[in-house]
């Protein structure tokens, strides 16, 4: 359980409960025997970057980034200390990519929490990335600073970022 409270993940297909904005924000603080103000539901949609219009919204009629943002929310409610990334944006048009890493960046400043971020994006790990593990076929190949993607220090990961696919 403690676990659960200090890393939080938001996956890339955004998984949504039935029914409302405000009711798939409350279903994790309702399982650890917690309420959810209005009022509390409401900021944390504002700090992501959604009006608290939506709370009343049936979860299936929002857009990809939307529920990406929703549940990027939900997670922040338990305030982790880790926020674990899992190809988030991979399913998104580019402009609710952009978005979406504009929102991690703020939410990694303002709630000053970890971001373990999984993603194929090299562009992305390049410009929001301060420090990057490459893995090829599940191995860790190189880790450093996320320059080192622009001069990798192994043939296979230089290989891998030019697009060999090593």
């Amino acid at each position: 359980m403690e676990l659960r409270r200090t890393v939080g993940i938001a996956l890339q297909n955004a998984p949504m409960v039935k029914g409302s904005v405000y009711r798939n924000l409350a279903l994790p603080l309702e399982l650890a025997g917690k309420k959810l103000a209005k009022e509390e539901a409401a900021s944390i949609l504002k700090d992501v970057g959604l009006e608290d219009s939506l709370l009343d919204r049936d979860s299936k009629d929002l857009s990809g980034g939307q529920k990406q943002k929703v549940s990027i929310a939900r997670t922040l409610l338990n305030r982790p200390r880790i926020l674990l990334l899992d190809e988030i944006t991979a399913s998104l048009d580019q402009t609710s990519s952009r978005e979406i890493e504009q929102l991690i960046v703020k939410i990694n400043q303002r709630y000053n929490v970890t971001m373990v971020w999984i993603t194929h994006n090299l562009e992305q790990a390049r410009t929001i990335g301060h420090y990057t593990w490459v893995m090829i076929a599940g191995k860790v190949a190189e880790t450093g600073e996320s320059k080192l993607l622009e001069s990798p220090k192994t043939d296979e990961v230089r290989h891998f970022v030019e697009g060999g696919f090593a």
